[in-house]
């Protein structure tokens, strides 16, 4: 699975309340929390930078994955 190397910030957080339930709860400086209730409350902060670097984009992919108990190339669909 190739990870895209210019996805931002803002457009992971797009996808993420879009198809994945999470919501923007604050933001603090340049990252950006989002929380879901389902399954079970979670949380997570995305970097509000132009272009995420592969390793922090590949930790929060498998942080939603293991939350939502779904592969990580299900999340990375649509974006």
């Amino acid at each position: 699975m190739k990870l895209p190397r210019d996805l931002s910030g803002e457009d992971l957080v797009t996808h993420l309340r879009k198809y994945w339930g999470y919501e923007k709860v604050h933001q603090v400086g340049s990252h950006i929390i989002l929380q879901t209730p389902q399954p079970s409350p979670h949380r997570i902060a995305v970097p509000a930078h132009t272009a995420l670097r592969i390793g922090t984009l590949n930790a929060i992919l498998s942080a939603v994955a293991a939350h939502k108990n779904v592969a990580k190339e299900d999340v990375l669909k649509g974006l």
